[in-house]
């Protein structure tokens, strides 16, 4: 029997399924908008947020205390019209409490099933290497199947559905690092990074009596983001970028300078967020360029940077940097409307 939220979304989108590029455009317009009233001077990661939602991952939003990585995730929630929870990580917190339990009930003589937090549309892990490996392991299944196994029973997720976590990467103590099966989940991370003069002047005289938050309704709702999500899927890729996108892999797993290159889960969202990219961009097709400008986000925190390297001062971004500006983009076939999608 197909789970009652699989039915609903799938109803929805093809209610939505002629949803156009333009309004795909006004939707995502207002979302970047509600965004950028809280979280001030972070455009590119607003909008790299959105293209995550939009290409059905998870974010990791790794950065120092203060920088407003909460805020982000609290504030993309609300702009959608969707069921949101919030998960504060902790040593003692318990798979049971993100994922859920069977309880007995006396009146039936039965086990009943009572969801954890992680049942929502967006899910807000806020500090998630504060947790023990056990309960961080609890999130394998959710993030990459959409659904929680208790007791032998599956049960699916809500959709759309994404984990939007958040990590201290410069506190240590009382601190679970992430393992790899982990951070390869998350389709993307970034750092907020500390806003410019400008902004920071706009957040103090803004920011004191009330919190922008408060001010920020939907604009959008489940529906049409799954409609969106929809019109992100039938993007297209020509055999140009799929090779292009095969090659940075294979040229990361050869690099010296890495211990571990990309997966090809890694590949695969790489692409994914490629086509999410593309359609915020306007366009039906994939170029090169988008690949390229989400490298980073989404490779940096998959790989593993060889001890020689980084001690004469590489990092996982830098030595992204250095695979993309040498790979070479070759020009190849044709895009959907006949533009090509070789480097403009």
């Amino acid at each position: 029997m197909e789970p009652q939220d699989s039915t609903a979304l799938r109803a929805a989108t093809n209610t939505m399924s002629g949803m156009g590029r333009e309004h795909f455009g006004q939707i995502s317009a207002r979302i970047l908008a509600a965004v950028n009233t809280v979280i001030d001077g972070k455009a590119e990661a607003a909008e790299l947020a959105l293209t995550v939602l939009l290409a059905q991952g998870h974010l990791l939003v790794e950065d120092v205390p203060g920088v407003g990585k909460t805020m982000l995730a609290k504030t993309l929630a609300r702009t959608i019209d969707c069921s949101t929870s919030r998960i504060q990580f902790t040593p003692d917190l318990l798979p049971s409490d993100v994922t859920g339990v069977s309880i007995y009930n006396q009146s039936t003589a039965s086990f009943e099933f009572r969801p954890g937090a992680v049942f929502a549309n967006i899910v807000i892990g806020d500090e998630i290497n504060r947790a023990s490996a056990k309960t961080q392991s609890a999130l394998l299944e959710c993030m990459e199947e959409h659904q929680v196994t208790v007791d032998g029973t599956s049960h699916h997720l809500r959709e759309p559905f994404m984990v939007v976590a958040t990590q201290n990467p410069i506190e240590m103590e009382g601190t679970y690092p992430l393992p790899e099966a982990q951070r390869d989940r998350f389709m993307a991370r970034i750092s907020m990074g500390y806003p410019d003069a400008a902004a920071e002047m706009a957040m103090l005289s803004t920011h004191q009596s009330v919190s922008p938050l408060d001010a920020v309704v939907p604009v959008a709702t489940a529906a049409q983001v799954a409609a969106m999500i929809a019109l992100v899927q039938s993007t297209f890729v020509s055999s140009a970028v799929k090779e292009y996108t095969v090659a940075l892999g294979r040229a990361s797993r050869e690099s010296k300078h890495l211990r571990l290159g990309a997966s090809p889960r890694a590949l695969l969202q790489l692409l994914r967020a490629a086509k999410a990219h593309a359609t915020l961009a306007g366009r039906d097709f994939v170029l090169p360029d988008d690949i390229r400008a989400l490298a980073e986000p989404v490779l940096a925190h998959r790989i593993i940077v060889d001890r020689r390297a980084a001690s004469a001062g590489a990092t996982a971004a830098s030595v992204v940097a250095e695979l993309v500006a040498g790979l070479p983009v070759a020009a190849g076939p044709a895009g959907r409307n006949g533009t090509s999608p070789g480097r403009r």
